[in-house]
């Protein structure tokens, strides 16, 4: 990795031309996990949190996110996704929860990004809704962990 993508011949910080990329399918998985008392835990499985249902709504919040991501991440492009997700683990053993998230597009630019920050924002989200019972959750994890499609091909974690 000799030269950065994301900054010019002067080390300006810039985005990347990637109009005459091909389009073609891509699509990443990312993952992380928030530990939390077994009481919260067991408050946020039996759905009797006072803000609501945590992982219905971490589940909204990460897809929310995913389509967001180029708003929050300055050199981000805005990708037309075609399908993002969260899944929401319960985790007695951590005790916590793992969450996965997904996000696909048919584009120039990959969606590791949006798989990132759909996960951290679902993460996030649990956090806000069940600090009020634990503030000492923890959130980690957080990483990519498998993409598809591009120009470098796939790659998983391993």
């Amino acid at each position: 990795m000799s030269d950065l993508t994301h900054t010019d011949s002067s080390g300006r910080a810039r985005m990347v031309d990637v109009g005459s990329k091909p389009e073609t399918a891509r699509t990443a998985r990312a993952e992380g996990s928030i530990s939390m008392s077994a009481e919260t835990l067991e408050a946020i499985a039996r759905n009797a949190v006072t803000k609501g249902d945590v992982i219905a709504t971490a589940r909204i919040a990460g897809v929310m996110a995913a389509k967001r991501t180029a708003d929050l991440i300055p050199l981000c492009h805005p990708i037309a996704l075609t399908d993002a997700g969260i899944d929401v683990e319960v985790d007695r053993m951590l005790p916590g929860l793992r969450v996965t998230g997904w996000a696909s597009t048919q584009g120039r630019t990959g969606v590791e990004m949006e798989a990132l920050t759909a996960v951290t924002v679902a993460l996030l989200t649990i956090y806000d809704m069940a600090k009020a019972m634990d503030r000492g959750m923890q959130m980690s994890g957080v990483r990519l962990i498998e993409k598809r499609g591009g120009k470098s091909g796939d790659w998983n974690r391993d």
